[in-house]
């Protein structure tokens, strides 16, 4: 996307996300912040026991890696200018501002096409931009997880609560690679007829379509899917190779071979135990689906003999399909995703090397370079001059109280 410039107003991690991914694929993205109290999520100083060091922070660098900022006090004439010079020169308006206060700052439809009538115009909301709730503001705990669908999705009978989301940010970033994609078609879209697309993407929608294949099975009266007990033995209705397996030392590994009497030869080997293979409650796939319970207790007696590093290592030439189960940490050092690129060195200020995960996807096999997030308001007067700005001008801006 490299010759594409965006612009981002829009604060929190659900919209920016979008930003930050369009950057990683090479776009010009200026994040517009407010010229007093910035981007709201700056006030959130520690998240997950990090506090910010060295101007880095993991809240703010997930969303805004690669941009530059300028600070615009919108609700002041002379600010409002300056974002619309900027306008006129963009390709792509982005923002999550609620219909209100896009009306109050004349950032709506109308105001932005009447500066650039080939600007492709995005809005990111909680519950979309019709019916009784359009107005209505979100987060994606209670927009896309817990209205979307996936809480209850997760959650088992019998369970005193309901599971909440994965960890921060989850459907905000889910969400974002929508919004995301949804940009790259209307790009194109545009090199084709010329005309301009409003694009909306809300978190509702977002998890709906996490959840589509659920939510269409219920629609056409099939059962209402929820979560399993975890407590519960592996396995599925006639396949043993199906479900997560408890280790010896309380660690998990998880079975997905769809095809049971495909994989349970291989599996017998690599578990020490090609007796089973021969055994007649299972030498027949068969047999094997008929007597899925009792495979799946000879499984779970041989995962939980041994821990979990030795199975890492024993089915590293396993043919079927299976994962172990990682916590965030381990997720990070994953080999295979380091081995893809998706794990990039980003520089602070400082000079100092910090990590973050890369957006998925990956253009000629060329993993993304992110740069850092912009500091409050740090590309003002740069962006400023580009747009012929001389010095008194810029004084006279922040006199004003327009920009910071």
């Amino acid at each position: 996307m490299s010759g594409v410039r965006v612009v981002e107003v829009a604060q929190f991690t659900y919209v920016p996300v979008a930003g930050a991914v369009l950057a990683d694929w090479g776009a010009e993205v200026i994040k517009i912040e407010h010229a007093v109290s910035g981007d709201a999520q700056r006030g959130l100083q520690n998240v997950g026991g990090v506090e910010v060091a060295g101007g880095f922070f993991p809240l703010m660098e997930h969303p805004n890696r690669g941009k530059r900022g300028i600070g615009l006090a919108l609700e002041n004439p002379d600010a409002l200018e300056v974002l619309y010079d900027i306008v006129r020169n963009s390709d792509v308006f982005v923002t999550n501002f609620l219909p209100e206060a896009r009306r109050r700052l004349k950032i709506d439809v109308e105001d932005i096409r009447a500066v650039n009538p080939d600007i492709i115009y995005v809005r990111g909301s909680a519950l979309g931009s019709r019916g009784p709730e359009a107005n209505n503001g979100g987060y994606d705990a209670p927009s896309f997880w817990f209205r979307g669908g996936s809480s209850a999705g997760v959650t088992w009978a019998g369970l005193d609560g309901m599971v909440a989301q994965p960890g921060p940010a989850w459907g905000d970033t889910i969400g974002g690679m929508n919004i995301a994609g949804g940009i790259a078609a209307a790009l194109f879209s545009r090199s084709q007829t010329g005309e301009p697309s409003i694009v909306d993407v809300s978190l509702l929608a977002s998890g709906a379509w996490a959840n589509a294949l659920s939510i269409d099975i219920a629609l056409a009266g099939g059962t209402i899917i929820a979560g399993q007990d975890p407590t519960n033995p592996p396995g599925a209705p006639g396949n043993p190779l199906v479900g997560t397996y408890s280790t010896q030392d309380g660690r998990y590994l998880n079975f997905c071979m769809l095809q049971p009497g495909r994989y349970w030869a291989d599996l017998c080997r690599h578990l020490d135990r090609p007796d089973l293979i021969s055994d007649q409650r299972f030498d027949t796939t068969e047999k094997l689906m008929t007597n899925w319970q009792d495979a799946v207790k000879e499984v779970a007696a041989e995962i939980g003999s041994r821990p979990y590093a030795e199975w890492i290592e024993r089915f590293k030439d396993l043919e079927g399909q299976w994962a172990p189960v990682q916590n965030a940490l381990e997720v990070g050092h994953d080999v295979q995703l380091r081995a893809n690129g998706h794990i990039a060195t980003v520089l602070d200020d400082a000079g100092n090397e910090h990590e973050l995960v890369t957006s998925p996807v990956q253009f000629d096999e060329s993993p993304a370079t992110p740069r850092r997030a912009p500091h409050f308001a740090e590309h003002t007067d740069e962006i400023l001059r580009e747009l012929g700005a001389d010095d008194d001008r810029i004084i006279a801006l922040k006199i004003a109280g327009a920009v910071t």
